[in-house]
């Protein structure tokens, strides 16, 4: 009997709690988010004016042979994970 008493006394006092305590915080006011800068755009840097001064993926296509040769460069190969 005094474990379901005090089962009801927990019971209310933590439901009066959760009415009362909500009373106590701050306002709140509504207002539209501030932009950020570039939050959008992806860093832009300079590219490099040799082709030592590339890095990979971002290379040149005139970076990609030798001077003066004729080779086509081929498309990498693509390889993933999926196998049907």
């Amino acid at each position: 009997m005094i474990k379901a008493l005090s089962a009801v006394a927990v019971a209310a006092f933590i439901a009066a709690a959760l009415t009362i305590l909500p009373g106590f915080a701050p306002q709140v006011s509504a207002s539209t988010p501030v932009a950020l800068a570039k939050a959008d755009r992806l860093d832009t840097r300079p590219v490099g004016t040799t082709c030592s001064q590339q890095t990979w993926p971002n290379i040149e296509a005139s970076c990609l042979r030798a001077a003066g040769s004729k080779t086509i460069v081929r498309e990498a190969r693509l390889v993933t994970a999926d196998h049907r």
